[in-house]
């Protein structure tokens, strides 16, 4: 295990726009709910890092909640991407590759 970790990001264009439309997507799920408040402040803060700088600096807590929720969201899109009629599996492949290729980039421990 990595005692310190850089948290500092130099994400290309388009994967910005996958990650700015993913914490999009997060805070939807969310939606104000009292009992996610940390989780809507972090992604909230992402989401205003995404669009700011061209280095992405993530706290750690920040790295961790979007780590671990698109590793879920992998988790979740590989058997919808494997099954189904073919405009659902294209797309649904499409999504899955994209953070799939995120997570071995920049969040493989």
């Amino acid at each position: 295990m990595k005692q310190f970790r850089n948290y500092n990001f130099d994400f290309d264009k388009n994967e910005r726009k996958i990650l700015t439309n993913f914490a999009k997507q997060v805070l939807k799920q969310l939606g104000g709910d009292n009992k996610y408040f940390a989780e809507e402040r972090a992604y909230n803060s992402i989401l205003e890092k995404l669009g700011s700088a061209e280095t992405i600096k993530l706290t750690k807590d920040e790295y961790y909640k979007l780590s671990m929720q698109l590793k879920e969201n992998v988790k979740f899109l590989k058997p919808k991407a494997e099954k189904g009629f073919f405009l659902k599996r294209w797309l649904y492949k499409s999504v899955y590759l994209q953070y799939k290729n995120l997570i071995e980039k920049y969040f493989s421990d």
